[in-house]
C-alpha cells in the first residue's frame, strides 16, 4: 500500500546498477514518493560487494528488492529484470535518475494504451545540461512507426514484458552502451511503434567528473559502433547512412577542437564517440555472424 493508503500501481521498475548505493538511493527515495507507487521495484545489481544490498533493503516497503546479476552489461540487466518482474508493464530507468511523483502513473498509463507499443519519456537534465548526457527535453509528444530511429532512453521506458521478451529483448553484448539504440533501430525496422511523451519525466543527474565523462563518451562511441558493425555485417544498408551522419559529427568535434587550439571547459562527446567508433565497429562486425544475436 501507498500512503493515504491508495494501491500500488501493477507495475515493476527494472532498475539495473553497478557498485553506485548513493545514486540507487536517490533514484529509490524518488520512486518511493511517486503516487502510485510501483508495485515492484527490482534493483538489478551487478556490484561485487553488499553495498548496494544495504541501501534496497531499506526500501523493502516501497517494494523494492535486488537480484544479483553476474553477466555484465545494461542490455543484460534489464534483460534479467524483465524476465524476474512479476508485472507484465515494466518501467525502465538507470540509477543516476531520479523520477517525477506522476512517473509510475504516466507510464503505466501510456503502456497500456498498446501492448505493441514501446513508450519512451522526457529525460530532463540535473545540473549542468553541458555535463549531462543522454537527455531529451523535446515538450513535444511524438510518434515513430514506418521509419529508422534511434529514439529510446533506457533512462525513462514503458512496456509490456511479454512483446519485449518475445521480440527477443535487448542485445546484451552490445557493451558497454547503445543497447537503447539497438533495440529501437530493430523494434522499428520491425515495423513496430515507438512514442515519446513528454509528460513521462525523469531528471539525469550532473555527477561525473570531467575525466569520467570522456571514458563515458569514449564508451558510447563503442557501443554504437556495434551496432553499426552488426548491422552492417548482415548486409543492412540503412545503418552505412547513420554510420556516415556520425563520423561527419565526430570530425566536426575534431575540427572545432582544432580551431579552438585549447582544451574545452567541457569534455566534447563527439570527440569521445569518434574514437570509440572504430573499435566498436570491429567488434559489432565480428560478432555480427553470430545466429544467436538477435
Amino acid at each position: 500500500m501507498t500512503q493515504g493508503g491508495a494501491a500500488a500501481a501493477p507495475v515493476t521498475v527494472v532498475l539495473p546498477t553497478i557498485g553506485r548505493p548513493e545514486l540507487v538511493r536517490s533514484c529509490l527515495e524518488s520512486l518511493a514518493g511517486c503516487e502510485p507507487r510501483a508495485g515492484e521495484i527490482l534493483v538489478v545489481d551487478s556490484s561485487p560487494g553488499d553495498d548496494v544490498a544495504d541501501v534496497v533493503a531499506g526500501f523493502a516497503g516501497a517494494g523494492a528488492r535486488r537480484i544479483g546479476c553476474r553477466t555484465p552489461g545494461l542490455g543484460s540487466a534489464f534483460n534479467l529484470g524483465l524476465q524476474e518482474a512479476r508485472h507484465e508493464i515494466v518501467l525502465l530507468t538507470n540509477d543516476d535518475c531520479t523520477v517525477e511523483p506522476s512517473w509510475v502513473e504516466r507510464g503505466l498509463r501510456h503502456a497500456s494504451r498498446d501492448p505493441n507499443t514501446i513508450v519512451t519519456g522526457r529525460v530532463r537534465p540535473q545540473g549542468d545540461p553541458a555535463v549531462v548526457p543522454s537527455t531529451n527535453d523535446d515538450p513535444v509528444a511524438r510518434e515513430y512507426s514506418r521509419q529508422v530511429a534511434f529514439v529510446l532512453y533506457t533512462q525513462s521506458m514503458a512496456l509490456h514484458r511479454t512483446a519485449l521478451l518475445e521480440f527477443g529483448g535487448f542485445d546484451g553484448r552490445i557493451q558497454p552502451a547503445a543497447e537503447d539504440n539497438d533495440l529501437s533501430y530493430r523494434w522499428l525496422r520491425d515495423g513496430r511503434r515507438i512514442r515519446y511523451e513528454p509528460d513521462f519525466v525523469v531528471w539525469h543527474h550532473d555527477w561525473r567528473s570531467r575525466e569520467q565523462l570522456e571514458r563515458l563518451y569514449v564508451g558510447y562511441g563503442i557501443g554504437q559502433g556495434m551496432v553499426y558493425g552488426k548491422h552492417l555485417r548482415r548486409g543492412d544498408i540503412v545503418v552505412a547512412w547513420y554510420l556516415a551522419g556520425a563520423v561527419a559529427t565526430g570530425l566536426r568535434g575534431l575540427l572545432a577542437r582544432a580551431i579552438r587550439r585549447r582544451r574545452a571547459s567541457h569534455a566534447d562527446p563527439r570527440v569521445g564517440f569518434l574514437r570509440g567508433l572504430p573499435v566498436g565497429l570491429v567488434r559489432g562486425w565480428r560478432a555480427g555472424r553470430e545466429s544467436s544475436w538477435t
